[in-house]
C-alpha cells in the first residue's frame, strides 16, 4: 500500500479534530468567560530508508533519506486571554480582570471559574447557576474577617447591635465680628442675674452673639437623643459652650446626670488654640449605661474656627448607630461583600476568594464552565484581589466569550482546504493503486 494514502487519512483524520475544536469555539461565541481553544499539528513518524554517512576523506558525506508518514495532533491549547466586559447592572454578577479564577466547591472538591454570573440560592448562598456549586470565601463576624476559607453565606434577616455614641466633631466657623454677650446691663435696665440663659438670649443686643448646634446621639439601647450644644462670645479670641440641659430632660434624661461645658480659645490667626481642653458631654439615659460623649474640635482650619464670616459651627458625624436589619449587599474590586443594614451602617459580610495558577492553560475542562487542576495546571495559590493574587473583580459586569469569529473563520477556511488537499491525496493515491492492478490484466 503507498504510504501517501495513509499520509492522506491522518490529514483528514486531524484536520477534522481541528475543525471540531473551530466549531466548538464558534458555538462558544456568547458563552459567559470561555476561554477558546486552538489546535496545532506536529509531524508524524518519519521512516527511515538511509542513514547518514560521515565524510570520507576524498568526498563529501550523505545527508539520512527519509520518509513521512504523516502528521498527528501537536496540542489542543485553551487560549486564556482576557475577555471583555458586560455590563449588566446585577449586584451578583462579578468579572474577573486578570488571571485568576473563582474558587467554587461541590462537598469537598475545589473547581475554578471565570464565570462570574452567580445567585443566592434559598439558604443565602452565593452558587453558580450552572451547577449549584457554591462560591468560596472568608467569612466575617461582626465586621471582623474569620480564619480560613468557607461557603460564602449572606445572613439575610441579620441584625446589627446598637452601638452607643463616644464621639462627636464640632466644626464650623465662628464669627469673630460679633460683640461679646453680655449678662451684665445688655439693655440699660440694670444687670441681669442667671447669667447666660433663655432671658439673656433672647434679648436683641445678644441675638448675633451666641450659636446653638445639635446632634442626634444613640445610647447602648439604640435611643436616640437629641444634644444641644450652646456657645456665646465672652472675649475677643474666647467663647464658652455648655449642654443644653433642657433638651435631654424633656427626653427622660435625669436632669442631675447631665455636664457639659467648658471654653474655646482662639489664636490670632483664628484657629484653635491646641491648649485648648477637649470637650465631653455625658449624662445617664434611662435603662441605658451612662454616655459619655467626646467633642472633637479639629485643628487648623480644618478644625473649628474664629474669622470675620458667618456662623456656622455644627456637630456633626457622631460614630453611634441603633439597631439595624440587613437590606442590601455590593460587592467592591477586592471581591468585598459589603451588607448595607437599615440604620445606614455599612458592614463586612465576606470576600470572594481568587486561586491563581503557574499555568492556568493546563488546567481540565470539565463542563459547565469549570475547571479542575491537572498535572500540568499546578496548584491552585490562593489569595484575595490585590492582596495576593494581582487581579481585580468587577460587579455588575461579566466576562465575555475571548472567541474572535474573524479568526475562527479563516481557520475554517484553512482546515477546510487542508481537508480537501489530503482527499485529494487519497483519490490521487487510490488512483495510482487502481493501475497497479490493472497491470495484471
Amino acid at each position: 500500500m503507498l504510504r501517501s494514502l495513509f499520509a492522506g487519512v491522518s490529514g483528514l483524520r486531524n484536520h477534522q479534530t481541528r475543525l471540531d475544536v473551530i466549531g466548538n469555539n464558534i458555538s462558544n461565541v456568547n458563552t459567559v468567560a470561555f476561554k477558546a481553544g486552538r489546535v496545532t499539528f506536529k509531524e508524524g513518524f518519519a521512516q527511515l530508508l538511509q542513514g547518514a554517512s560521515r565524510p570520507p576523506g576524498n568526498q563529501g558525506g550523505i545527508n539520512p533519506i527519509q520518509v513521512g508518514l504523516g502528521m498527528q495532533i501537536g496540542s489542543v491549547d485553551t487560549i486564556a486571554s482576557q475577555g471583555n466586559l458586560e455590563t449588566t447592572g446585577l449586584n451578583t454578577d462579578v468579572a474577573i480582570q486578570g488571571d485568576s479564577y473563582f474558587v467554587v466547591r461541590k462537598g469537598n472538591q475545589s473547581y475554578f471559574t471565570r464565570s462570574g454570573n452567580f445567585q443566592v440560592d434559598a439558604d443565602g448562598k452565593l452558587v453558580a447557576p450552572t451547577n449549584g456549586f457554591i462560591v468560596q470565601g472568608r467569612r466575617a463576624v461582626n465586621g471582623v474577617f474569620q480564619n480560613g476559607i468557607e461557603d460564602i453565606q449572606l445572613p439575610f434577616g441579620q441584625k446589627t447591635a446598637a452601638k452607643q455614641t463616644t464621639s462627636a466633631k464640632l466644626r464650623g466657623n465662628l464669627d469673630a465680628a460679633v460683640p461679646t454677650f453680655d449678662i451684665a446691663d445688655p439693655d440699660g435696665a440694670g444687670p441681669l442675674t442667671g447669667g447666660f440663659g433663655p432671658d439673656t438670649q433672647a434679648l436683641s443686643a445678644n441675638k448675633l452673639s451666641w450659636a446653638e448646634t445639635s446632634v442626634t446621639v444613640f445610647d447602648s439601647l439604640g435611643t436616640k437623643y437629641d444634644v444641644k450644644i450652646q456657645m456665646y462670645k465672652t472675649g475677643d479670641n474666647t467663647w464658652d459652650w455648655q449642654v443644653d440641659e433642657s433638651s435631654l430632660e424633656d427626653a427622660g434624661v435625669p436632669a442631675g446626670s447631665i455636664s457639659g461645658s467648658g471654653t474655646l480659645t482662639f489664636l490670632s490667626d483664628g484657629t484653635l488654640d491646641p491648649a485648648t481642653t477637649a470637650g465631653t458631654v455625658s449624662f445617664s439615659p434611662p435603662g441605658a449605661g451612662d454616655l459619655s460623649i467626646s467633642l472633637d474640635f479639629g485643628s487648623d482650619v480644618d478644625g473649628l474656627t474664629q474669622f470675620s464670616s458667618t456662623t456656622t459651627a455644627v456637630l456633626r458625624d457622631q460614630n453611634g448607630y441603633t439597631s439595624g436589619t440587613l437590606q442590601n449587599f455590593t460587592i467592591d474590586r477586592t471581591g468585598l461583600l459589603s451588607g448595607s443594614f437599615t440604620n445606614g451602617v455599612n458592614v463586612p459580610l465576606a470576600q470572594i476568594v481568587l486561586a491563581d495558577f503557574n499555568n492556568p492553560a493546563g488546567l481540565l475542562r470539565i463542563g459547565d464552565n469549570m475547571y479542575q487542576e491537572s498535572g500540568n495546571s499546578g496548584g491552585a495559590v490562593l489569595g484575595y484581589a490585590l492582596e495576593g493574587s494581582q487581579s481585580t473583580l468587577t460587579s455588575g459586569a461579566l466576562e465575555m466569550s475571548n472567541v474572535d469569529l474573524a479568526n475562527e473563520f479563516t481557520a475554517m477556511i484553512v482546515a477546510q482546504r487542508g481537508f480537501q488537499a489530503n482527499s485529494k491525496m487519497i483519490t490521487t493515491s487510490d488512483e495510482m493503486l487502481q493501475e497497479l492492478v490493472a497491470l495484471k490484466r
